[in-house]
């Protein structure tokens, strides 16, 4: 049983954690993952690998995960590259053969075997059957990408962010289908910012 946009005015050590922070808001698993690559890459070891497993739902917290090392960080980059090609050839309604080829073939490894474990509280709290495998774990990400592409209402929420040089693609379910950017926070305030700038500019001209 396994229990278990940063401004001016932000310190140095605040702006590191803001630019390095894990975000789970792309609207599902696998454009979470590919999210981990911008502003910078966000996987940068096996602990954060981890602490990405664990905000993404696919272990609960305290679960462990013998064996990970930088194998397992090699192929969760790698699936994610693989991710992110077939998301942007599917917006672009491009092929991308050999990434989807990838892809399927990790999809088809069973995900990790879920478990209901009952406190003394009476509280049931998710636990996993076994220790997760980098396979099972590969898979379930996978598994995924595979649903979102073929399902076409969910493929048609994609959306790439209009955020200034950010490569993000969410998923927009908002009302109305209105969603502009991967964070309101972080490159809708951006934008704010810069119009503000801009009209600010204009005023002194």
């Amino acid at each position: 049983m396994v229990l278990g946009a940063t401004t001016k005015s932000a310190t140095p050590a605040a702006y590191h954690s803001a630019f390095h922070e894990l975000r789970f808001d792309a609207g599902r698993t696998c454009l979470d993952l590919v999210a981990t690559t911008h502003p910078v890459e966000r996987l940068d070891g096996v602990r954060r690998l981890h602490d990405w497993l664990v905000g993404a739902g696919l272990v609960p917290a305290g679960t462990p995960l013998p064996g990970a090392d930088a194998a397992w960080l090699a192929a969760f980059r790698e699936l994610r590259g693989h991710i992110a090609q077939l998301v942007r050839a599917e917006l672009a309604g491009l092929p991308a053969d050999v990434a989807l080829a990838r892809v399927n073939t990790l999809a088809a490894v069973a995900p990790p075997a879920p478990l209901a474990v009952r406190h003394a509280d009476g509280s049931l709290t998710r636990a996993l059957h076994t220790a997760p495998g980098r396979a099972a774990l590969l898979g379930a990400v996978a598994r995924d990408a595979v649903e979102l592409l073929t399902d076409p209402v969910a493929r048609s929420l994609l959306r790439q962010c209009e955020g200034d040089n950010c490569p993000i693609v969410y998923l927009d379910t908002s009302r109305g289908r209105r969603r502009r950017w991967c964070s309101s926070e972080v490159c809708g305030n951006r934008e704010r910012v810069a119009r503000h700038r801009r009209r600010a500019a204009l005023a002194r001209a």
